[in-house]
Parts: C-alpha cells; structure tokens; sequence
C-alpha cells in the first residue's frame, strides 16, 4: 500500500501513537507524518504509508493553520493549561486591548522556542532539561504568521480562541504567552486544533475509529490519497518513455529537451509523471548542469 491517509488526530494522543495504530490496522512496516502536534492537540495529521515515507523528509514549507483557545491572567510552566501554575491574578482586559494586542504578532516576527519542545540544545532535548527543572538560553527563531484572527472573546471569562495561518516550526503555545505578556496580565494555550497542513484541511480527514471501519470493510482505497498530492504546490511534467527510463535509473534529463520548463532556474522542483501519467518522482533543476537531477524517486 502506498499513499497519504489524513487522520483527525484525537487528544492525548501522540503523532507517534496514531502511527501505531494506523500501522497496526493496516499491517503496514513503512509509516511516517508529516508534522508533530502535542498530545492535547487535535486536527489534521497526514500519515505516509509504503513508498509516500519516503516524501517525510522532502515535505514543502506550506503553511499550517490553527484554532487555538486561550485564557488571559494565568501562566504555566509549559505555556498551555496542562502544565504547572506559575501565576494567577485577576484580568479584566477588554476585547478591545486583545485586538490591539495581536498586531505586532503578524508577518515576520522573531519566535523563541519553549523550554517544553523538542528542539535541541548542545545535543539535548529542550524538555529533557525541563523536566528536571533546568531552563536554558534559547536562539529567537524567524517565523511568518499570515494571519493571526480573534474568533471570539468572552470578557468576563477573559477567554477567547484565535485562528492562526503560519509557517513551519511556529509554537502556537509561545503566541499565547507571547500575547499574555504583552499585555501584561499572562496567556494559556487551553485548547488546540489543526484546521489545516499540508494541504489537506478537516474535510480531508478520517477519525481512528473511521479508519478500523473501512479497513474491516476492506475500503481503504476510498481515504488513501496518492503520494504526490502532497507536493501538489510543486508545478508538474511529463516525459517520454525513454525519458522516463533514464529517470528511473536516476539519470538527468537535458533540459533542451523539456519543452515544459519555460524558465530554468536553480533549485525548482518539478513533479515528474511518465507518458501513462504515472508519478515518478520529483526533479530539481540544476542550471550548472543545465539538466533536471532527481531528487526523489517514488516508482520504485
């Protein structure tokens, strides 16, 4: 088997959890995904089976987006609700301040990673050193929040939920916090959604549960969706027969004879499918060579 299936990923699951499962109902060796949530995140999760595991290394920076919850006066050690209180005090900003709030968290900002992530330091995880108490320097990260949106508030709850499109690696918990220190009164992340991610929204995805029905039932093919639509933001090309073969054995293909690329330059990649429309691979342009190099073959 070989393809993506889109899992809505449940709470108090890890990533690594859902692959088992789906590993475990679909008796396959070869799983990967394409981004961590946290265990009390839910929402979009593609998982690669077969030949698509190979696409875990190669997945293009298209932006995630979010639902996140959040409760103003209150902070934690792990910046979302399910960590220890480190403060609690009385708030009363009005929605009016929240708004203003979030201006200078959108576009290109600077992001310092949480004590509570994977990221690593001198070779050690982040959350190694916080668990046992040990909090650390880290380097401010650029990101790019395209759009940062107040859905609602509740001023006397002082709780609202934020809708955020933004690129890889951003810590939608760090947002929170950030935001809580602007405005001086402190911010939780209380609940996480995934609305979108590689492509693929909620509408694409399938609960655990759907998934055991349709692999009792033998219907699998209806939620497996081929390998190269996660790389549909790449532009496509068709070779010959002959072009193909070359391709396969992980030949260059001269790009005088690629009609299809119009203007050549370094680095593009390109989706390569053979003349019946099979998907090869991937190609990347390499103007030194004047020739489209594989990247990535995904027909063998």
């Amino acid at each position: 088997m070989n393809g993506i299936i889109v899992i809505d990923k449940p709470s108090d699951f890890t990533s690594f959890d859902v692959v088992a499962v789906v590993r475990g109902t679909l008796h396959e060796k070869k799983l990967g995904h394409t981004g961590t949530l946290d265990p009390m995140a839910t929402g979009v999760l593609p998982v690669l089976i077969g030949r698509a595991a190979k696409a875990q290394s190669l997945l293009p920076d298209t932006d995630k987006q979010y639902v996140a919850d959040f409760r103003l006066g209150i902070t934690t050690d792990t910046l979302d609700i399910t960590g220890k209180v480190l403060s609690e005090k009385s708030s009363s900003i009005t929605e009016e301040e929240l708004l203003l709030s979030l201006e200078p968290f959108r576009g290109d900002i600077m992001q310092v990673p949480p004590m509570y992530s994977a990221v690593s330091k001198n070779g050690v995880r982040l959350y190694d050193l916080a668990r046992q108490g040990i909090e650390v320097e880290r380097d401010a990260r650029p990101v790019h929040i395209g759009e940062l949106t107040l859905l609602g508030f509740d001023a006397a709850a002082q709780s609202g939920s934020l809708r955020i499109t933004c690129s890889k690696g951003t810590y939608i918990r760090v947002i929170c916090d950030d935001i809580g220190k602007a405005l001086g009164c402190g911010c939780v992340m209380t609940a996480l959604r995934r609305t979108a991610a590689c492509g693929f929204t909620e509408a694409d995805a399938v609960s655990l549960d759907r998934l055991r029905e349709l692999a009792n039932e033998n219907r699998i093919e209806e939620i497996l969706r081929p390998t190269d639509s996660v790389f549909a933001c790449y532009p496509e090309i068709r070779i010959s027969e002959g072009q193909s073969f070359r391709f396969f054995n992980g030949g260059g293909l001269s790009l005088e004879r690629l009609s299809q690329v119009k203007k050549a330059r370094h680095g593009d990649i390109y989706r390569v499918y053979g003349p019946d429309g099979t998907f090869l691979g991937l190609g990347e342009i390499d103007t030194e060579k004047s020739e489209l190099a594989v990247k990535k073959r995904f027909c063998d």
